[in-house]
């Protein structure tokens, strides 16, 4: 068969890598100038980084096993991490259960509720009961107002902004099974991965084995329609490194861009099917990378529980991974998801550092912009999906209405929250899907 994909992120390189392994030609068609999507990486000091952080947990046993075939295992390594959490001026150890039964913002009660509720839901396995509830509502009726206000409350709005309190809680239940799959036992901290020459190198290394195995991967590739005939949308309409557009014809085709950009590209769709594209909204992410002269604080990931904070998350890469990568320098991410109609979706790099010393400054007086080397900027549209109450009936099928078009996107993994992990099943899942479909 002969399978167009759209998309060089993660998904749309797996689903080629697993179709040319299986003997079939497969064609990317990436927009930008490089390939990895959110898991792409840029030059920093001799070391390749991220443009968002990554990283991955002992449960993401697909990324894993994919890293080990393309012959990346001994460059993984799995690294005890270290969590923060800023709430009252203060940065308190939140790594483990005694570090909750140690945070005094809680009274000793509210501690042991939280810390009861949270046993609960780590070993909870199936996601069916949280369904139909807010995060809001569950996490108040079970742990308490104050445990929600203190703890979750500033999560959640901050991950997904004035849509925090309709948040489904299935993804809270998701984010704490995640944390504790990564603890090698109770009161233990968890444990993340990362493979040391980057995600960029596997990104690298799985381009090159689809061109080893009879594939093609371009970038700066513009696809400016998917094209109907006799009920199948096997043709896409594509420029190629700004020439002229031409018409390329294939036995199926595989979409990974977001919902709103399909929309676009694809031909009318059966309103059902429509609706459900057109229903989810993402928000994007805003991320400024700081390169330092020294260490900010001595975490990984510091959540931000301070509603007037401008950010929401400061991820320390170089307190997991090993700063020699980097010339010895010290690489901060500050993270946020707004809207792209937001007035932080719309500052500039260096309106958005005006903004953010004065708080940086609040969690560690000592710093001062003079530490600060360099800085970069970086927008992701479609960087998170809304997860609501009921996603999962909401979810568009892989299989779209039209014979050969499938559709493989972040609004359809779940339960879990998008993440290269999940890419790769994806991209695996679906390119086994075309196959199992035949031609169109």
């Amino acid at each position: 068969m002969r399978v167009g994909i759209i998309g060089g992120g993660v998904a749309g390189l797996a689903a080629a890598y697993h179709l040319t392994k299986q003997g079939h030609f497969a064609e990317v068609l990436e927009q930008a100038p490089f390939l990895g999507g959110q898991a792409s990486t840029f030059d920093v000091f001799g070391g390749r980084l991220e443009r968002g952080y990554h990283h991955l947990f002992v449960s993401d046993t697909d990324m894993t096993e994919l890293i080990h075939e393309l012959g990346l295992g001994d460059g993984l390594a799995w690294l005890e991490s270290s969590v923060g959490f800023f709430h009252g001026g203060k940065v308190w150890d939140f790594a483990t259960p005694l570090d909750l039964l140690r945070f005094k913002p809680l009274s000793v009660a509210q501690r042991i509720r939280v810390g009861i509720w949270t046993l609960v839901l780590q070993k909870t396995r199936g996601y069916r009961k949280f369904e139909n509830v807010t995060a809001k509502d569950w996490l108040i009726s079970h742990m308490g107002r104050m445990g929600y206000q203190v703890i979750w409350e500033p999560m959640l709005r901050g991950k997904f902004g004035e849509s925090h309190d309709r948040i489904g809680m299935t993804w809270i239940w998701c984010k704490v099974r995640l944390r504790v799959a990564s603890r090698k036992g109770a009161g233990q901290r968890e444990r993340l991965g990362y493979p040391m020459g980057s995600f960029g190198e596997v990104i690298d290394v799985l381009a090159q084995r689809i061109g080893e195995q009879g594939g093609v991967v371009h970038t700066s590739a513009a696809v400016s329609q998917i094209v109907e005939s006799e009920g199948s949308a096997t043709a896409l309409d594509v420029a190629l490194d700004g020439a002229q557009s031409e018409r390329r014809e294939y036995d199926a085709v595989i979409a990974t861009t977001p919902s709103y950009v399909f929309t676009r590209l694809a031909p009318p769709m059966p309103k059902e099917y429509q609706d459900k594209l057109e229903r989810i909204k993402y928000l994007s992410a805003v991320l400024m990378v700081l390169v330092l002269d020294r260490q900010f604080t001595d975490k990984y990931w510091l959540n931000i529980a301070d509603p007037d904070m401008p950010f929401v998350a400061l991820i320390e890469h170089t307190n997991l991974i090993d700063r020699k990568l980097y010339g010895g320098k010290h690489i901060l991410y500050i993270s946020n998801y707004p809207s792209r109609d937001s007035d932080m979706y719309r500052k500039s790099a260096e309106e958005l550092m005006d903004l953010f010393v004065p708080h940086l400054q609040k969690i560690n007086p000592d710093f001062d912009r003079s530490w600060v080397i360099e800085y970069h900027h970086h927008r992701v549209d479609g960087a998170q999906p809304i997860v609501g109450v009921n996603y999962a009936a909401g979810i568009p099928d892989h299989r779209t209405p039209l014979k050969g078009l499938y559709l493989a996107n972040t609004t359809q993994i779940y339960p879990e929250d998008r993440g290269t992990n999940y890419s790769v099943r994806m991209g695996r899942q679906v390119a086994q899907m075309v196959m199992d479909d035949g031609p169109a």
